[in-house]
């Protein structure tokens, strides 16, 4: 979507600190971190919410959760995390592309 924030950091359109991404994922710092570590986990493809996937998306959100840990343990969090997905304004989603946040704090 053109107008979708998310959707111009996976098109490297708006400058982020990426610490991951492939074909279908981008990985990068939250600019306001709720912990000494919180990245944020964003498929390329523009899916609005959690509540928007269907069957065709089991496959990728099952590869987004596997990526969670890896970037955990990379991040220094591997002992013990946090991940959020908030779906719709009423459950918290501000900005309306699917995204993981994965949180912890460093021992």
């Amino acid at each position: 979507m053109s107008d979708c924030l998310f959707c111009k950091i996976a098109a490297g359109q708006i400058p982020s600190t990426k610490v991951y991404e492939d074909d279908e994922f981008v990985a990068f710092h939250d600019i306001h971190p709720k912990a000494d570590v919180h990245l944020l986990i964003i498929p390329r493809a523009h899916v609005a919410s959690l509540a928007d996937c269907g069957p065709e998306h089991e496959a990728m959100l099952g590869r987004l959760l596997l990526l969670a840990p890896k970037l955990a343990r990379e991040h220094g969090i591997g002992h013990g995390f946090q991940t959020h997905i908030h779906t719709g304004a009423a459950g918290g989603q501000l900005i309306f592309h699917l995204h993981l946040h994965v949180i912890g704090n460093r021992p």
